[in-house]
């Protein structure tokens, strides 16, 4: 929308208010000729010629002349010179200010206990300066009535303007205690400012009122600022330049001086600038600068942006001068604004001439000793970011104690960072060297949440096999306000960790059983917080892709159920129809692959074999040069598999041998496959790169082995070569904590060689497998008794028999078990076993 067309809405909607008041104006008339002795008349009338004022803006300076809306409420006081709302209602209408005060104290007098009147006695000495007297009458306005609107909005204001601790989040409260109870335009104005400073700019309920106070008042440019600072902090850069373009068209319809107009513009014509720099329009965002900077206009802020943007078009002495003019402005900043200057030039500053220029700009800067906190963290962010090039500055001399608290946590993560990143792997995050440093940070800091998280986000790129079930103990989800600080969110953290258990995990004991030993899953229910988590964010896209991840992880541990199944593919169709065509960004495409290979898992569980595989195809063609598509051929082998088509899988098993994988995982499902692509399985290809596999990430060799033979070992029990079989069980058993469910197929495989060919001594080795199977699972498994009870009763002990039958059927869970009356005996415990 151009400057035209915006100013022809905004008068249109003008016109239409002032239409419909010109039309009360014209009934309140006619009442007032009819009946000229109610005084309810001609207060109404006060306050519709009040409003008429105020939208024309041709209220008088002169206090020795009456307004209209003061004469017609003078009218009504004639009438009924005791009625306490009349008094009120000449105090909001009155443009004296000792009116204002005199009717409104009138009106104490008559009532003391008036609510709106000391509301609107607080507003007036606040407007005067007498802040003391203003919070005394907002307070007795509260205490009278907390469901009256005005007083919360005062009291916001003066908590605002306040400097200690905490009174930035109590005018917040309050604003938005205002705003819950009457939600006019301003009080939504005013809440969106104050949730700028209070970083609460992501809060639905502010998206909520700026989006209505822009609907309520296009005529404020306020309302168009905010909302571009709303869309600003959401990464919509499009709509927040449109929002700032609209406000200043609407400053230019203002009817003030140019002095009263010169401040509001230039902060909006500077979020102008940020917002183009932001969007890729670096050449759109120093055109407006230099428009800044003609008329004498370029605040310190102004400085921020020309220089970035100059930058971004590789104007870098253009750039370099512009900060050393920020630089010299320094001394004179507040110390927030500073503070945000300074690490903006030392960035700046290390990105342009590197590390040595960059340190001789912080030995240099005026007023350095009030600045080392601030330094503290700007080089370790730096060092963190580019491990490469180390500032090796001196120790600045601000003793710990006198640190604040969040800025030595956040150099704390830096440093641990720094150490991640700078590890031996150029691939991925060497998180040892950070996990080790932010193990002895959090002890010192066991409440902070960045710390935490920065220790769950390493704790899943860290390859232990109990890496998730650490990290949700690290980071917890409170119901209420959740810090996002750090590498990952909470909700990041605790839904990685539910889809990266390598073993079973579940909370429904009806659909698959338990057999991890490390059960602090077991009671995260993970998919509730991702819901709230929509609902509280729904524009937050990254929440609705964790929340398709959960759910694929529930569908997977109930067995791919149709309703589901169905809801994934709801999800999974919104969020692609959902992402952006131009957005090529490397993450984007990455999530839209594993969406891909999500989908298609789901088609294949519900035998939709050709959908299955066209979506693995539309993932590889999504797939970034740089992602490993191992998964994706090795999900087409596995269609292919189930399709019977031979020729078509092992051309896929092929590329999986080529492509390669760094995730064990995928060198042990590739190896379950072999034996149904009917392959050569003479070559030890997959062991040799399962084995370099698991030296380059530094994984658990003896779990990755165990499931590698268990492996074999299905390959060979498919074949019916039940000796191969039994040699790879042997092996799998006998590395080291061996898992009880491979102790258990361990057994059951020799009832089965023990069965089929008649060998007694094969019952005593099942019998000593299932016994370690059942004392090492951390739950009762079902199948492992009764199993063992076979066995037991092979050999001839009754009792044994009799107390694994008993075990077993205790085993199941209720919902599994037949719908009969718990059984009294061992013969009843046998028929209700006869169908296993």
């Amino acid at each position: 929308m151009d400057e035209q067309n915006f100013k022809a809405s905004v008068l249109q909607w003008r016109n239409t208010c002032l239409s419909a008041a010109n039309s009360a104006k014209l009934s309140y008339q006619r009442a007032l000729h009819l009946t000229p002795w109610e005084a309810n008349i001609h207060i109404d009338t006060a306050i519709c010629l009040d409003l008429i004022c105020t939208m024309e803006e041709n209220n008088s300076a002169d206090p020795i002349v009456w307004e209209l809306p003061e004469k017609m409420s003078l009218g009504g006081l004639m009438l009924e010179p005791v009625n306490k709302d009349f008094w009120v209602t000449l105090g909001s209408v009155s443009s004296n200010q000792a009116l204002k005060q005199h009717s409104l104290i009138r009106a104490l007098q008559l009532d003391t206990s008036l609510s709106e009147a000391w509301a609107y006695l607080g507003k007036i000495y606040r407007q005067s300066g007498h802040k003391q007297l203003a919070r005394q009458a907002f307070d007795r306005a509260r205490s009278i009535d907390p469901s009256l609107a005005l007083p919360w909005a005062g009291m916001s204001a003066e908590n605002d303007h306040q400097s200690r601790a905490g009174a930035v989040n109590e005018s917040y409260e309050s604003c938005l205690r205002a705003v819950q109870i009457l939600p006019l335009p301003e009080f939504q104005i005013g809440l969106g400012t104050i949730a700028a400073r209070s970083g609460e700019l992501m809060s639905p309920q502010v998206l909520m009122a700026v989006r209505q106070a822009v609907q309520r008042a296009p005529h404020y440019p306020e309302s168009h600022n905010i909302n571009g600072l709303v869309s600003e902090v959401r990464s919509d850069f499009q709509s927040a330049i449109t929002s700032y373009q609209h406000a200043k068209f609407a400053l230019g319809m203002m009817r003030r001086s140019k002095l009263d107009n010169r401040y509001p513009f230039v902060d909006v014509s500077v979020n102008l600038a940020r917002s183009l720099c932001k969007a890729g329009l670096a050449t759109d965002a120093v055109r407006e600068c230099e428009e800044l900077k003609t008329q004498g206009l370029l605040n310190v802020d102004g400085l921020q942006v020309y220089a970035l943007a100059l930058w971004k078009l590789g104007r870098h002495d253009e750039a370099l001068s512009i900060s050393r003019n920020l630089a010299e402005n320094l001394s004179n900043m507040k110390q927030e604004s500073a503070t945000g200057a300074l690490g903006f030039i030392c960035t700046l500053a290390y990105n342009i001439a590197g590390k040595d220029s960059a340190a001789s700009v912080i030995h240099t800067l005026p007023g350095q000793p009030s600045y080392n906190r601030e330094l503290k963290f700007i080089i370790s962010a730096l060092d963190a970011l580019q491990p490469s090039k180390r500032f090796q500055l001196p120790h600045l001399s601000t003793p710990p104690r006198l640190t604040s608290y969040d800025v030595m946590s956040e150099v704390h993560s830096n440093i641990a960072l720094g150490k991640a990143i700078g590890g031996e792997s150029n691939n991925c995050l060497g998180a040892e060297g950070g996990l080790s440093y932010l193990k002895k940070v959090l002890h010192m800091y066991p409440d902070c949440s960045l710390v935490r998280n920065h220790l769950g986000s390493l704790l899943l790129s860290s390859g232990d096999w109990t890496a998730s079930h650490k990290a949700v103990r690290v980071t917890s989800l409170s119901h209420g306000h959740t810090s996002n600080r750090g590498l990952r969110s909470p909700h990041q953290i605790q839904a990685c960790a539910t889809m990266s258990c390598y073993a079973t995990c579940t909370s429904y004991p009806k659909f698959s059983f338990p057999t991890c030993e490390d059960q602090y899953l077991s009671q995260y229910n993970g998919i509730c917080n991702l819901q709230r988590l929509v609902h509280q964010e729904p524009w937050n896209q990254d929440a609705r892709y964790l929340l398709v991840l959960a759910i694929f992880q529930k569908a997977r541990e109930e067995k791919y159920p149709k309703h589901i199944c169905a809801t994934l593919k709801r999800l999974v169709l919104q969020i692609m129809s959902s992402s952006s065509n131009s957005q090529e960004h490397k993450l984007i495409l990455y999530e839209k692959y594993l969406l891909l290979l999500l989908s298609s898992e789901v088609s294949l569980q519900s035998d939709d074999y050709e959908n299955g595989i066209a979506q693995v195809t539309d993932a590889l063609r999504v797939a970034p040069p740089s992602v490993d598509t191992f998964f994706a051929h090795l999900q087409l082998c596995r269609a292919y598999v189930v399709q019977g088509d031979l020729s078509n899988s092992r051309k896929e098993y092929m590329k999986c041998l080529q492509n390669r994988t760094n995730t064990e995982v995928g060198w042990v499902t590739l190896k379950q496959l072999e034996s149904l692509c009917l392959v050569n399985r003479g070559s030890d290809e997959i062991e040799i790169n399962l084995k370099e596999c698991i030296e380059r990430n530094g994984s658990f060799p003896s779990k990755w082995a165990a499931l590698f033979n268990l492996a074999c070992a299905q390959c060979f029990m498919r074949d019916e070569d039940f000796a191969s079989a039994e040699k790879a069980l042997a092996q799998a058993c006998a590395e080291k904590d061996a898992d009880s469910c491979i102790l258990f197929l361990n057994g059951a495989m020799h009832m089965e060689i023990a069965r089929r060919y008649a060998a007694p001594q094969y019952i005593t080795r099942a019998a000593s497998s299932l016994r370690k199977a059942q004392q090492k699972s951390q739950a009762a498994v079902p199948i492992i008794s009764l199993l063992l009870a076979q066995a037991e009763g092979s050999l001839g002990s009754k009792a044994k028999w009799e107390k694994n039958l008993r075990l077993e059927w205790f085993s199941w869970p209720p919902g599994l078990k037949l719908k009969l009356r718990a059984p009294k005996s061992t013969t009843q415990i046998k028929r209700s076993f006869h169908f296993i």
